[in-house]
């Protein structure tokens, strides 16, 4: 499947930079990704999922750093780097600390233009977009106007940020309720979702192997981000993907059950089609891409939207 994509440029690559968090316990530490050339470059805050740091990614913040975006990478607090104990009275409420990360990362942009040589003065704060994976991707809904559900099936503090204009959601968990596991209940009572409010438009990326313990359902579980939502969204659904997409998260990493060159390429290339699109770059490479994965004779996934 050919995709005519812009052509990538030598990526520099900061970390960490330090961002104040009064009240997180400890400072933020973030990796800022960007192009070594180029102005008006746009910005992706990127999750990662339960464990990771600004250190993984790879093959997405590069590529991405190559063909024009600043990537910006937050350590979270449930970063096996910072190995928190369990019973450290902030565990309870990391969910809402990954979400203050984020949005840490938007009020001290000042900040991070001004750490990272030769950045200064070439982002463009008008087109931001944030991206996330398994639980960085749940955190990123919440920026996106998902919102937690309390006990009660009322939803709670509005969370969302109208300075990112579009998402993309990596394997992200669905509905909570009755479709969690007894474990997942028990452990993680803030993974009960509402997507009524989601109207940020995103591209959901999810796996048709994609079978987690933390649901009693299957694969379908974690394309509720798309079809719970309103407004501008699409899927990409992958056909034979499991929880690591094909190898997201690193070039060898161990915990990667599915590895797939093809499909990480696939994706990166369809994210940055999608991205280039929603945040109005430009309007050819996100049709050009759709039609491609059509025309494939044996495609690895398919694309709907709505």
């Amino acid at each position: 499947m050919e995709i005519n994509i812009s052509v990538s440029a030598p990526v520099i690559s900061v970390k960490p930079v330090v961002l104040s968090a009064p009240g997180r316990g400890e400072d933020l530490q973030v990796r800022v990704s960007a192009p070594a050339v180029g102005s008006e470059l746009p910005i992706i805050v990127f999750s990662h999922g339960f464990g990771w740091s600004l250190d993984g990614y790879g093959p997405l913040v590069n590529y991405w750093a190559a063909h024009g975006f600043v990537v910006i990478q937050p350590t979270h607090l449930d970063s096996r780097t910072l190995n928190l104990p369990p019973e450290d009275p902030r565990t309870p409420r990391i969910w809402r600390f990954r979400v203050e990360d984020l949005k840490r990362i938007l009020d001290q942009l000042d900040v991070i233009e001004a750490s990272v040589p030769g950045l200064s003065g070439r982002l463009d704060r008008s087109r931001i977009a944030a991206a996330g994976h398994s639980w960085g991707g749940q955190t990123v809904s919440m920026l996106l106007g998902a919102r937690v559900l309390d006990h009660n099936g009322e939803p709670g503090e509005d969370m969302s940020d109208s300075r990112i204009k579009a998402g993309v959601l990596l394997a992200t968990t669905g509905k909570g309720g009755a479709d969690l596991s007894p474990f997942a209940a028990e452990h993680f009572p803030f993974m009960n979702p509402s997507f009524a409010e989601m109207s940020t438009p995103t591209l959901v990326v999810a796996g048709d192997h994609d079978q987690s313990r933390l649901s009693t359902r299957g694969p379908d579980w974690f394309t509720d981000p798309y079809f719970l939502s309103p407004g501008r969204k699409s899927l990409l659904t992958l056909f034979g993907a499991e929880h690591s997409l094909g190898g997201i998260s690193g070039y060898s990493v161990a915990e990667t059950t599915d590895e797939s060159p093809e499909r990480v390429g696939l994706i990166q290339r369809l994210t940055l089609a999608y991205l280039r699109n929603a945040l109005d770059l430009e309007d050819s490479s996100w049709p050009a891409a759709r039609a491609a994965l059509e025309e494939s004779v044996i495609p690895l996934g398919r694309i709907e939207s709505k």
